[in-house]
């Protein structure tokens, strides 16, 4: 505030206003595979992004590439992005491949059928994410996840790998019986 009859000579009157307040970036709206590019795509200069497997589940989500691109994803609803997804910017000439984060799991690996039964039934009763490979059980290394799986006789290891769970149920809850 000034006590006088106008704004200071060479002052500026909020100059946060001359400023935009929105910074436009590109939307991408579909995914394509990498191996099925346009012919055009297949030209266009080559960049990644390398996400967390809570990060690919997120359909919606404003991004920074590799390399400092920065773009949002408008995904339809329950896309999981996985190894080798691309997505396309026409305007910019750019194509963003997804690496999938190696991050910390327990990794089981059960010895026969009765156990691959048996453990899926305790792992997924502390409704923890999983993910079954042609030879294992796979959960992030999660605080208390350990305790659990030892509890109950489960034999892990841990390992550095991509996460991608199952499936994600949406609002998945239990009633209390009266």
């Amino acid at each position: 505030m000034r006590a006088g009859g106008g704004a200071a000579v060479g002052a500026a009157v909020f100059p946060v206003l001359r400023r935009p307040l929105f910074k436009s970036i590109p939307v991408v709206k579909k995914i394509d595979r990498c191996e099925r590019l346009s012919d055009a795509a297949v030209r266009f200069e080559r960049d990644s992004v390398t996400l967390g497997w809570e990060e690919r589940l997120r359909a919606r989500a404003r991004r920074r590439s590799d390399a400092g691109f920065e773009f949002a994803t408008a995904l339809p609803r329950g896309t999981i992005l996985r190894q080798d997804d691309c997505f396309v910017f026409e305007a910019e000439r750019t194509v963003v491949r997804v690496v999938e984060l190696d991050e910390p799991m327990l990794v089981v690996r059960p010895p026969n059928s009765r156990e691959w039964g048996l453990f899926a039934y305790h792992i997924g009763n502390s409704h923890q994410p999983m993910m079954i490979t042609d030879d294992a059980m796979v959960c992030p290394d999660a605080l208390g996840m350990d305790q659990i799986l030892t509890y109950h006789g489960i034999p892990f290891v841990r390992e550095r790998r991509p996460f991608t769970p199952l499936g994600q149920i949406s609002d998945h809850q239990h009633s209390m019986a009266r």
